[in-house]
């Protein structure tokens, strides 16, 4: 029995959230839906200008790697945070979901501070997200702990995390540790921009190493260049063992082989829509990592999803596991 079910590698943030009006987007130049690459004088800038808000651990990755823990998975975590105040809260709420994370923090005298996104939440519960990537950006090949992976099941490897000089040749490095060890790679897309800037370099990776990919419909017909989502979801299987492509209110659609399935998305008054994405991949591989078929590991996914953005804040709030009991999912 290896050590851990999933080791995640990607942003290390903290998400500052707060309850925008649409008016305040459009007075601050901020693009719904999406996230924006911001520098540091820009998260001033904007911190300086919203409401009350709250700072909660974060990182698409991370968010994940936490709701596996939160089910009683076996994580640990890759991510880069300075050694400041935000970075001390990232660490210490991660280890408190009992996530493993070790790696090395960027020192004090480092000009970069941690990273942070500012999420502005909309009435109708989309988010926009400001990011400020800081030290996370220069996650390197050296901050990748081989042995670490070598004792993994899984590897899940955030796309987001492409922004940065060394990412990439840090994901080499620990996708061959993954191989080597007889790991196996789950890669999810994170955003349909973070595909328009890297589409040649995932799509070498997709087809020559990852086993499972997470997106969602814009990111799956982005990656393929196509408006026929069909088709997208048709390349994407043939590209991998198994595809989980979500489809929001529409639920997700698990295709592996010549096998596909549809798990329905689980009704919910939308709080905030942080996260969504990150907590179904975080149900989906506890799932099959615990013994769990695809069909079911989708809708544990549907309903982890459910659950996240039915309050503030990108992790799980309730139990999830009384949550697939309900149901009938163990």
């Amino acid at each position: 029995m290896k050590e851990f079910h999933v080791v995640g590698i990607g942003n290390a943030m903290v998400d500052i959230l707060a309850h925008a009006p649409e008016e305040f987007l459009e007075q601050n130049g901020v693009e719904k839906g999406i996230m924006q690459l911001i520098d540091m004088d820009r998260a001033v800038e904007l911190y300086s200008s919203i409401g009350p808000a709250r700072e909660i651990s974060g990182g698409s990755a991370a968010n994940t790697i936490a709701g596996i823990a939160h089910l009683g998975g076996r994580t640990a975590y890759v991510g880069k945070v300075k050694d400041d105040q935000l970075g001390e809260i990232f660490a210490h709420d991660l280890r408190a979901q009992g996530a493993t994370y070790e790696t090395r923090m960027a020192p004090k005298s480092e000009v970069a501070e941690t990273g942070r996104c500012i999420v502005l939440v909309t009435p109708d519960g989309e988010r926009s997200m400001n990011t400020y990537l800081g030290v996370t950006e220069h996650l390197s090949p050296t901050d990748i702990d081989t042995d670490q992976i070598a004792r993994s099941e899984w590897i899940y490897l955030e796309g987001y995390r492409f922004d940065g000089p060394e990412s990439h040749e840090a994901f080499a490095v620990a996708i061959e540790a993954a191989k080597s060890g007889g790991a196996r790679v789950a890669l999810t897309l994170s955003d349909p921009f973070c595909v328009e800037r890297h589409r040649d370099a995932f799509r070498a990776m997709i087809s020559d190493h990852v086993d499972l990919l997470f997106a969602n419909r814009a990111e799956i017909m982005s990656m393929y260049l196509t408006d026929d989502f069909e088709e997208a979801l048709s390349r994407g299987a043939a590209d991998v063992d198994v595809l989980a492509c979500t489809e929001s209110e529409k639920g997700a659609h698990i295709l592996s082989d010549d096998d596909r399935w549809h798990a329905p998305a689980i009704p919910t008054d939308i709080k905030d829509a942080t996260g969504a994405g990150d907590l179904f991949a975080g149900a989906f591989l506890w799932g099959v990592t615990h013994g769990h078929g695809l069909e079911t590991a989708g809708r544990m996914g549907c309903v982890a999803a459910s659950e996240v953005i039915s309050h503030i804040g990108a992790r799980p709030e309730a139990d999830l596991r009384a949550l697939f009991q309900k149901h009938g999912l163990i």
